[in-house]
């Protein structure tokens, strides 16, 4: 299809006259090219199917969303019950609240060791929008990104949506998903101007370790990109593995480092969409601008649930990153029990991702093909890797009752082994 040709159709104007109808030509409308460009979630479209059988009645097990099961905790959802009736209902400065700003600093300083000043802060409808913003404001058409695979797939969406280019560093089960140092050496061209890093990574769950962010800002400092430290996950981390935050390393990377997060996923707050930021001045300044002329500000009130979640209890937070714990450790023990399925037990977020390629070929030919068969045949709904570029596995999210991970489980050894 050529560029700028999707979705093309003809307005047409009948009239008539003394020799009939006729049919005259008046528009041809058509979508911009950037438009061709955007492609469906395939998270978000198995999990629509998913929840489409649930509703028929179907006893579907979801591997699928990104979602903690828990309930946002009480202080936070009365926090903002209670700035609802106090008639915070109105617009607020496009960066964010002040008492939500200064919290989020606090914040960055007492947990991750990241120096910001509220100017520097950003909050966003959500740590996808600030992403958005992020590539928006750095690329220039022809730039190069660095993502290291597997990756979640809207950073690739994204970067192609701003002009810029993927470019990928491969990783593997083998080196539990950590990159390479020369690796990414090798693939820093005069056009790199970023590199994203997600740790605990969406889909494997990888924690980079200190000395592979030393390595990684020791090459953005000599080749002079920026850097996007992706860090929802942060506090999703198990079995007394360290979360090293990458602006805290040294003033030179801080200065080059883009710190992005949000409340979603440590405090169960997905719906709510509050996400944010911590960058540069100019950085901070030029998002701010490019939001004023999108979404403005996040919720109001959302932002006052915000400022309770990051003053929350530590024990609360706890209860839930203990459980997501227990479960990792009884879906990779189960999964480990399936033949031939290679797994790399994860070190933080809630996501595992097996390598079922042992199984594919004939009738199940990739792991699209076998995402499908487990949800037609066993019921149960997950995400093929190919999305991440990791083809032959799939994505497994463990923010799943332990009942269900049990069942689900089960349910694909038993469905694998019909295709054996």
């Amino acid at each position: 299809m050529e560029p700028g040709a999707l979705g093309r159709w003809h307005l047409a104007r009948a009239h008539y006259s003394s020799r009939g109808y006729t049919l005259d030509l008046v528009a041809t409308l058509t979508l911009s090219s950037r438009a061709s460009l955007l492609k469906p979630s395939p998270t978000l479209s198995i999990t629509a199917k998913a929840n489409a059988l649930k509703a028929e009645g179907a006893d579907v097990v979801s591997f699928a969303a990104g979602e903690p099961d828990f309930d946002t905790p009480d202080a936070i959802k009365d926090a903002a019950v209670r700035a609802l009736a106090a008639g915070f209902t109105k617009y607020t400065p496009t960066s964010g609240i002040k008492d939500l700003k200064e919290a989020i600093v606090a914040k960055l300083a007492r947990e991750n060791g990241v120096s910001v000043t509220p100017e520097q802060v950003v909050v966003s409808a959500g740590a996808k929008l600030s992403v958005y913003e992020i590539m928006q404001i750095l690329l220039d058409p022809g730039d190069e990104v660095l993502l290291i695979a597997p990756y979640w797939m809207t950073y690739a969406e994204q970067i192609r949506l701003a002009g810029g280019e993927p470019v990928v560093v491969q990783t593997t089960g083998q080196t539990g998903f950590i990159p390479s140092i020369d690796d990414i050496r090798e693939a820093i061209s005069s056009r790199t101007k970023a590199i994203i890093v997600n740790s605990p990574c969406n889909p494997t769950g990888a924690v980079f370790p200190r000395d592979t962010l030393e390595g990684l800002a020791a090459l953005a400092n000599r080749h002079g990109f920026w850097i996007v430290s992706d860090e929802i996950y942060e506090r999703l981390v198990y079995g007394g593995i360290e979360q090293v935050s990458i602006a805290s390393l040294d003033r030179e990377t801080a200065e080059r480092t883009i710190t992005v997060n949000g409340c979603s996923k440590t405090f169960a707050m997905t719906g709510w969409r509050i996400g944010y930021l911590a960058a540069p001045t100019q950085v901070a300044k030029a998002v701010t601008n490019l939001q004023d002329q999108m979404t403005s500000n996040a919720t109001s009130f959302a932002q006052k649930g915000a400022v309770q979640a990051l003053k929350l209890d530590p024990a609360e937070v706890e209860k839930m990153r203990s459980e997501f714990e227990a479960r990792r450790d009884l879906v990779a023990g189960l999964l480990s029990e399936i033949p031939r399925v290679p797994i790399t037990v994860p070190g933080g977020a809630f996501y595992i991702l097996p390598d079922f390629s042992a199984y594919l070929g004939g009738q199940v030919a990739t792991d699209l093909d076998l995402a499908g068969y487990l949800l037609d045949e066993a019921q149960v709904a997950t995400v093929p890797g190919s999305v991440f570029e990791a083809p032959g596995h799939l994505r497994l999210s463990y923010a799943a009752s332990r009942t269900d991970i049990q069942k689900g489980v089960a349910r694909i050894r038993e469905a694998l082994s019909k295709l054996q």
